[in-house]
């Protein structure tokens, strides 16, 4: 625990200047932001900000969340016409509650993709907390794909996910980003106070 402080410190003294994590963490603020406002500019700001993390997460060896960038990137894409196509009649969606058929599929493929990832990983690469950060990528998939469809739990489902990765950023040293998923725990709160009372009557 001593060598990972001083690595920390080490890396902050050294590397303060460094814009990546700062402008990650606050482009992922006003994404976050943005889909709780159901703002169609949520989704190419969060283009960015998947991008940004790509590259911040390759350099810290967190691969799982760092494939999950590229998954994030091209669901942004997704998500971006959905939001403004994916109503009825090619309308803007409206936000719904996911049912037991949403998660009858969903739980499976995630449990299915963490257990393989978390393998994958702890078997062939150097991955700091390789299990953890498996069970987190593959949960916030589900996630970000009920967000694409507005379903309200997604919110739900962040909430967990985020005290997951505070806990996790704090212990590989990424102190912006772990601040960054304590925001988004806010956010998310709040994002679902919204959008429920969006739902038709």
């Amino acid at each position: 625990m001593r060598a990972l402080s001083t690595g920390v410190a080490a890396r902050y003294s050294l590397t303060m200047d460094n814009w990546l994590e700062p402008v990650a963490v606050v482009t992922g603020v006003i994404t976050v932001w943005l889909s709780t406002r159901q703002q169609l500019a949520a989704w190419p700001v969060a283009l960015g900000n998947a991008t940004l993390y790509f590259v911040i997460f390759q350099r810290d060896r967190l691969y799982a969340n760092m494939g999950l960038q590229v998954v994030y990137f091209g669901l942004s894409c997704y998500g971006w016409y959905q939001w403004r196509f994916g109503g009825t009649g090619h309308t803007e969606l409206a936000v719904t509650r996911a049912t037991a058929r949403h998660a009858a599929w969903l739980v499976p493929i995630g449990v299915v993709v963490a257990a393989t990832l978390g393998f994958v990983l702890a078997q062939s690469t150097d991955a700091v907390v390789p299990w953890v950060d498996s069970a987190a990528t593959s949960t916030s998939l589900v996630a970000q794909w009920m967000m694409t469809r507005k379903l309200l739990q997604n919110w739900l489902i962040w909430i967990a996910v985020d005290v997951v990765y505070v806990g996790m950023f704090l212990y590989t040293g990424l102190l912006l980003t772990a601040g960054l998923y304590a925001v988004f725990l806010v956010l998310a709160t709040m994002g679902y106070m919204q959008w429920k009372r969006t739902l038709p009557a």
